[in-house]
């Protein structure tokens, strides 16, 4: 009865804005199923309501006794992805006393004003808030102002200790959630025996591992990052993640990067008004428009410059776009999946790539790997490759399939396609010969398990051979100088004396 009468004074205390704002964030924590949707939209809502500048959730790992975001926004509704940006020791004061703190002039406290982040950013007020769930510290809800703000107050505090126990209660629905997704797919892999790809062949180690991922993250809405090298099959995967994913009725666009005109690749993402350039004879609906409730699969991320990285962060951050020579406002609803075969991360350290549009788009990496990683997959691709070709009915020689099982694929599945698909072209008979499999490489490279040193000689000769025993052009062709050959076969020479 007790609880009662205070559930119904604070009811009456609060006022009407929170009393809405408390009826929209109870509609979403109903709503949604991943922290990340959990929070976004609610902690705006949280930031708006108490005349906050930011607002935090973090959750606390007692293992390591730290702590990782989950999300945080500001007041102009754009995330932040940077925990160093927000005070960590006001964070481990709620978690140290299992409750709520209110200060209405941080700088004056000398137990709060000597932390490095309360000085930087000049943070004057701060509510910080428990997350319980059983029993135990989740997380910590915070919101901070570099002003003193007279709306930081008990009644806030009030209105936030009630939000945090909507989200205690919504937490248990998603951890129970999760816990029957996961014994789902756990079903669904024992029964199908391996978690298969579509579209993309192999049983190997590594396809397995892939697969698994894949279909983990499908269950998701997730952004997903996926690298690889060249013709690996990136695109594969990232259609793979769409037709197992509950968007697998929406559509799913595909756009490359790479070598592309910025001004074109704008006006094909965002698409643009009649008249806003010359071409434009007419209203043109952009990719990521036309994505709309599917997946959009951007290839080779690392390519496109400073200028659409910013518009790609907004589209992420606020899920809408503003076609080119327009202004008004269009909300759309895709999932964003990412490729590159760049180190994403070195690009950030050298200044070539934004750090809060990598950490956006590498919420989930995938690691495709390459056709040397798998090479038990290549009979089983071979056999898919000519069965899918002109003539079905052949078959390789176990010499060249020794080959090209050997041979290191440095441009992956797509370069194992073109090479049989000329060996079919080429082939007479009801067999691929060995001779039939023509790799544009150095022969000596396709089987060799001598040492470095031997290797060298060995294609040092080759050159010469090549050249008739003209030292400038193989110098030439191998990248080095005349006296280095020189040096080279002076030794070889000494070796064999």
């Amino acid at each position: 009865m007790k609880n009662e009468l205070t559930n119904m004074d604070f009811i009456n205390q609060i006022s009407d804005e929170q009393f809405n704002a408390l009826y929209e964030v109870t509609k979403m924590l109903n709503a949604a199923n991943l922290e990340e949707e959990l929070f976004a939209k609610a902690l705006d809502w949280i930031v708006q309501t108490v005349s906050a500048e930011r607002g935090l959730f973090v959750k606390y790992n007692s293992g390591k006794n730290d702590f990782s975001i989950i999300v945080a926004r500001n007041i102009e509704k754009e995330s932040i992805y940077d925990l160093s940006e927000f005070s960590s020791g006001v964070l481990r004061q709620v978690v140290d006393k299992k409750k709520s703190i209110i200060y209405h002039d941080v700088q004056s406290d000398p137990t709060l004003s000597q932390f490095e982040s309360v000085r930087i950013k000049n943070i004057k007020s701060v509510i910080g808030v428990p997350i319980f769930n059983e029993q135990k510290i989740y997380g910590v809800i915070l919101a901070d102002s570099t002003k003193n703000r007279k709306d930081f107050n008990e009644r806030s505090l009030r209105f936030i200790n009630f939000f945090s126990n909507l989200v205690s209660l919504a937490l248990e629905k998603i951890e129970n959630f999760r816990h029957l997704k996961e014994e789902n797919q756990n079903l669904i892999e024992k029964l199908s025996g391996a978690a298969l790809i579509p579209g993309m062949l192999g049983n190997s180690p590594a396809v397995q591992k892939l697969a698994k991922l894949i279909n983990r993250v499908s269950m998701t809405d997730a952004t997903v990052l996926i690298y690889g090298e060249s013709g690996s099959g990136k695109e594969l995967a990232a259609e793979a993640i769409h037709k197992l994913s509950k968007r697998n009725k929406g559509p799913f666009l595909a756009q490359f990067c790479g070598s592309i005109p910025d001004s074109l690749l704008e006006s094909e993402l965002f698409g643009h008004k009649k008249g806003t350039f010359t071409g434009a004879v007419s209203d043109k609906v952009g990719l990521l428009e036309a994505a709309d409730g599917g997946t959009f699969f951007l290839d080779e991320i690392a390519d496109i410059s400073e200028a659409l990285q910013t518009k790609l962060l907004r589209v992420l951050d606020k899920k809408e776009i503003i076609r080119l020579g327009e202004t008004n406002v269009r909300k759309i609803d895709v999932r964003i999946i990412t490729a590159t075969n760049k180190n994403l991360s070195e690009l950030v350290k050298e200044g070539k790539f934004r750090e809060d549009l990598f950490y956006r788009l590498n919420v989930f990496p995938v690691n495709v790997p390459s056709l040397r990683e798998r090479k038990e997959d290549i009979p089983l691709l071979a056999d898919h490759i000519i069965k899918s070709s002109a003539k079905p009915n052949l078959r390789l020689t176990e010499k060249a399939l020794n080959k090209i099982i050997k041979y290191n694929w440095p441009g992956n599945v797509r370069q194992l396609i073109n090479v049989l698909h000329r060996a079919v072209i080429l082939s007479d008979g009801k067999t691929i010969t060995i001779d039939e499999v023509i790799i544009d490489e150095d022969d000596s490279i396709i089987g060799f398990e001598g040492t470095l040193k031997e290797f060298e000689q060995k294609l040092l000769l080759e050159r010469l051979k090549q050249f008739e025993g003209n030292r400038t052009r193989t110098a030439e062709s191998l990248g080095v100088s005349v006296r280095w050959v020189q040096l080279k076969l002076k030794e070889m020479k000494e070796h064999k004396a």
